[in-house]
């Protein structure tokens, strides 16, 4: 009897595996597929020209009310905001699909050794310090809110890695309140300034340099939290 139910076991076992197998004539479309895409992806790049003309010329012609100085903050902030404005809210989106997601073990909180220690009480106060330089600097020199937030968001993985946590009473509506904040100002100048001006992002000349630093600023904070919540990888509860 126990033979002959190990000898069904077996039989059931290789039935599924050999059910679970994908069909040759699936892998072979799959293989033909992908390979007509990578060509396709190939002659596309190919057919480029060797030196694209570029908008450089459109973009300096109309550099002076733009609000800034630096061509790149210009574009991504002005001219094409809403470029600017939809990367925020799919950074928004994977933290929300992350939190969604089952919940996941936090990080220890251990005591740093006296090296990381060090390190944090060094660097954490130089970072928010470069943080602050690199959002002012985008207006005429490489730099703004991504950079920046990156900095930001390395400083705070570095205090995660040492064991630091916020207060039970940052860990609710603030943080949540600081991950929203970029889309959130972003989105009401965008609303704001499509109904006075009828046109979306299109800063009046005078206050273009003023909010594109408020913007900027919001966005600066927000991915800073944002890259090091997802770092963190769990949700915080409200006033834990």
């Amino acid at each position: 009897m126990i033979m002959r139910l190990k000898a069904n076991s077996g039989t059931s076992g290789a039935a599924g595996e050999e059910s679970a197998e994908t069909p040759l004539a699936l892998r072979l479309f799959l293989v033909i597929l992908l390979t007509a895409f990578f060509l396709g992806l190939g002659l596309a790049l190919l057919s480029l020209p060797e030196q694209a003309p570029g908008l450089k010329d459109e973009v300096a012609g109309q550099l002076a009310g733009s609000g800034v100085s630096h061509p790149v903050t210009a574009v991504l902030l002005n001219f094409r905001g809403y470029d600017t404005l939809l990367e925020m809210a799919v950074l928004l989106l994977a933290l929300i699909a992350v939190w969604s997601l089952s919940p996941t073990p936090s990080l220890p909180l251990l005591a740093p050794g006296m090296v990381l220690d060090r390190l944090v009480r060094l660097y954490v106060p130089l970072m928010f310090l470069v943080a602050g330089y690199l959002l002012w600097n985008g207006a005429h020199a490489p730099g703004g809110a991504f950079q920046a937030g990156a900095v930001l968001a390395a400083a705070g993985v570095l205090l995660l890695l040492a064991g630091r946590r916020l207060p039970a009473s940052m860990t609710g509506w603030p943080l949540r309140l600081g991950i929203i904040l970029g889309v959130a100002v972003f989105s009401a100048v965008a609303a704001t300034l499509s109904w006075h001006l009828g046109a979306l992002l299109s800063y009046p000349p005078a206050s273009a340099g003023s909010l594109i630093l408020l913007i900027e600023t919001a966005a600066t904070l927000s991915i800073g939290v944002t890259l090091a919540a997802l770092f963190l990888g769990e949700s915080p509860g409200d006033g834990q």
